[in-house]
């Protein structure tokens, strides 16, 4: 893949970038329309693997937090056309790496000196380029260690970026403006504490000591005074991401066991520490050649305060959802009834969030559940489709919590589903009160 140079860093340049990218989305409208002139029945494809392919493109030279929403959107695969989702997807694993200069300019403005100067070795050509950063193979003293770089300027554009990227995201969403906001607002917070990599240090070295007795689960060893603001180095976990490890054929039981321990990965953090790795995309994820899970990136941590934890987890359990006025109490106390609805109002969101909720809690509810079934993701999905055309869910419904536990959520089952796994559900329970 082509180097890149430089990264447009001034609001200026930036803004320009995106100015561009409309005028070739304006261009492939016209295009495909007037080919519709001669071809009525000509579906939208074609426009969107147009328009995708021109976004990524843009995104993906900026860095930032503009991949990054790309890259959230394509986990959340009910809310695109596939054309986005597959283009936007590679923003996991493979968007453009820095040149070698830009790297160099990196070290000696965070650390002081050169790569050279710190490393025995360090390879310029990065194994691995994402939205934030990208990784670098090094050896200090015969230990084999990742270097993780971010992007100039990513940290200093977070806000201006999503501010571009609104009405990209107003097209592709269709949420109305108020909810867009609160989305953006969201994703705002989780992006700047994101772009600390001192922070993420801190949080690598607790979350990674919390979790250590989890069964199958290893962690990189963090090295703090070879890391800074925009670097991170920590020791080298070998192994396949996950479409590397499903390309080997690997068996059931294996499948199985990666599943296991990335369910408990996640509900013991959601349920013992109410604090989650909120990043659940497979470029996260290593299965080393022991078949255990890595766990190589901590820079998204949620946490789960009680007033959101207990209503939303408490629902999970068949005995609340059975029992109608303490459910719409729990969706009073988050927001998905609101005060203003009227009695018509407050039972069509109570029906339609307890059918979406039973759908959601399948998994917590039977002890044990098969990722591989795709009945239940079609049912999901499905159902998100339903009332993504609803006007009743047009207007901001739900606390702001919700943006990043849904993506945890969704992009674990996901990843499950990819594996193909069985895993016992019980391991981890939510914590549930039974009145509100």
């Amino acid at each position: 893949m082509k180097e890149q140079n430089s990264i447009p860093a001034s609001k200026v340049a930036r803004s320009a970038k995106f100015v561009g990218t409309g005028f070739k989305i304006g261009g492939n409208y016209i295009k495909h329309y007037s080919k519709k002139l001669f071809n009525p029945e000509l579906s939208k494809d074609e426009l969107n693997e147009d328009n995708a392919a021109d976004i990524y493109s843009s995104l993906s030279e900026l860095k930032g937090s503009a991949l990054k929403v790309a890259q959230m959107l394509s986990m959340d695969k009910n809310i695109l056309p596939k054309a986005y989702v597959d283009k936007f997807s590679l923003s996991q694993y493979s968007a453009p790496p820095l040149s070698g200069p830009l790297i160099m300019q990196t070290f000696k403005k965070h650390l002081g000196k050169t790569p050279d100067k710190i490393f025995d070795k360090f390879d310029l050509k990065s194994t691995n380029a994402a939205s934030i950063g990208q990784v670098h193979k090094a050896e200090l003293n015969g230990e084999k260690l990742a270097v993780k770089i971010q992007y100039p300027g990513v940290g200093n554009s977070i806000s201006s970026d999503l501010k571009l990227i609104k009405p990209f995201a107003f097209r592709l969403l269709g949420m109305s403006e108020k909810e867009l906001d609160i989305y953006m607002k969201e994703v705002e917070e989780r992006l700047v504490e994101e772009t600390d990599y001192e922070l993420e240090v801190e949080n690598s070295l607790k979350i990674s000591k919390a979790c250590a007795n989890l069964p199958n689960i290893v962690f990189p060893k963090y090295y703090k005074e070879l890391s800074g603001p925009r670097i991170i180095t920590m020791s080298w976990v070998e192994g396949l991401h996950l479409k590397e490890f499903l390309k080997t054929d690997p068996s059931q039981q294996l499948r199985d066991k990666i599943g296991q321990a990335l369910w408990d990965f996640y509900n013991f953090q959601q349920h013992e520490l109410r604090a989650v790795h909120a990043d659940p995309h497979p470029g996260n994820f290593m299965i080393t050649p022991d078949g255990k899970l890595g766990v190589i990136d901590f820079g998204c941590i949620k946490e789960l305060p009680d007033d959101f934890y207990y209503p939303f987890f408490s629902t999970t359990s068949t005995d609340l959802l059975d029992n109608k006025g303490e459910t719409i109490k729990a969706f009073k106390a988050l927001e998905m009834i609101l005060p203003k609805d009227n009695p018509a109002q407050v039972e069509f969101y109570y029906q339609n969030y307890k059918e979406m909720i039973a759908l959601f809690a399948q998994p917590y509810i039977k002890g044990e559940f098969d990722f591989s079934q795709t009945e239940f993701f079609d049912s999901l999905y499905g159902f998100g489709e339903k009332i993504a055309k609803m006007p009743e869910f047009k207007q901001a419904r739900g606390v702001k919590h919700f943006i990043y536990v849904n993506r945890t959520n969704f992009g674990l089952y996901n990843i499950l589903h990819e594996l193909g796994a069985k895993v016992k559900t019980d391991t981890y329970k939510p914590h549930i009160k039974l009145a509100f």
